[in-house]
């Protein structure tokens, strides 16, 4: 639903991205600006978390079809706006002169040209049944049909095990009204679930608005999400990675399955496991196991020695003359 102060807010600048972007645009801006400002990131952090609260009210409305093209359409008004009939009735027309064609009376019937300029507040308000146009006082739906209730924007935070796997939450509406709320499966840190018909109740008996719900998901200290996959670091030991070796490695919320890491296996690849990613309706994802290779941080005297007299057999090549050379084109 618009909102009075979409006349004020530039949802584009807010993003940082043109008027023209693409879905794919606003989305990849959003989740950059949301990374950054997110409460979670910031604790305690007031300016953040102002920031946070404009970047998702700007994706709700630009990532909404519907949404964005009305928005598009009143921020095209708001430097004000008149209507004039073609061929003369311009700024020295009156309401009868304007729209008296269009309701039959007057003259033969007439088409008009919305032009920038003038000040529209109190024809469009009586046209549509009072109150300033973008204001919450429920949807239009056609002459004389009843109007849609406003919607609603609520907020939840989950913890990430719930988010992945779906759960059935119960939130409280603004006048204190308990609702079930089921949150899918795989629901994503910043995406927004339409729970239709729980906003605002129509002024008319027309149909009630929507809760527009965003959701915020809590970091896990082990797991990421990486689209449907779970992704996390493993370290191994450096003898672990060179000779070989079966591991464990944890699941979320599930029993640790085991991985074979091969001989010479470096740090920074990628050990798969099918199937044990997030699953959703639309597909499962994997689990992806970054191998990191484990420093010791201390050594005997004698484990010291032998790993010189080791390291004295290895072939005389350095590991970084590739990349010293890469670097000088």
């Amino acid at each position: 639903m618009a909102s009075q102060d979409w006349f004020d807010k530039d949802f584009y600048q807010v993003l940082g991205v043109s008027k023209d972007a693409s879905d794919a645009d606003i989305k990849k801006a959003y989740r950059k600006l949301a990374r950054k400002f997110h409460p979670d990131q910031n604790p305690g952090d007031a300016a953040s978390e102002a920031k946070f609260k404009d970047i998702s009210e700007a994706n709700s409305v630009l990532s909404d079809a519907e949404q964005r093209k009305e928005y598009d359409a009143i921020r095209a008004m708001g430097s004000g706006a008149r209507f004039t009939a073609p061929g003369g009735a311009g700024a020295g027309g009156g309401f009868e002169d304007v729209f008296g064609g269009m309701f039959g009376q007057g003259g033969g019937r007439q088409s008009y040209t919305f032009q920038q300029g003038g000040d529209y507040d109190d024809l469009i308000g009586g046209l549509f049944g009072g109150g300033r146009f973008g204001q919450p006082t429920g949807g239009y739906r056609g002459f004389g049909g009843p109007s849609r209730g406003r919607d609603v924007t609520a907020t939840t935070t989950l913890d990430f095990i719930t988010a992945t796997k779906g759960e059935q939450i119960t939130l409280q509406t603004a006048e204190g009204k308990p609702i079930t709320v089921r949150i899918p499966a795989g629901v994503a840190d910043g995406q927004k679930i339409r729970l239709r018909g729980k906003g605002h109740p129509s002024p008319d008996g027309g149909e009630s608005g929507d809760i527009i719900l965003t959701v915020n998901v809590r970091k896990h200290p082990v797991f990421e999400r990486d689209g449907l996959n779970l992704r996390l670091t493993v370290p191994v030991t450096f003898a672990e990675a060179a000779l070989g070796a079966t591991i464990q490695v944890p699941t979320l919320g599930g029993d640790p399955v085991k991985l074979r890491v091969a001989p010479g296996t470096p740090s920074g690849r990628v050990l798969r496991v099918k199937g044990r990613g997030v699953e959703t309706s639309k597909g499962t994802g994997d689990l992806l196991a970054v191998v990191q290779i484990a420093v010791p941080s201390r050594l005997s005297g004698d484990a010291e020695a032998k790993l010189k007299a080791f390291a004295a057999e290895l072939p005389d090549e350095n590991p970084r003359d590739d990349l010293i050379a890469k670097a000088r084109g």
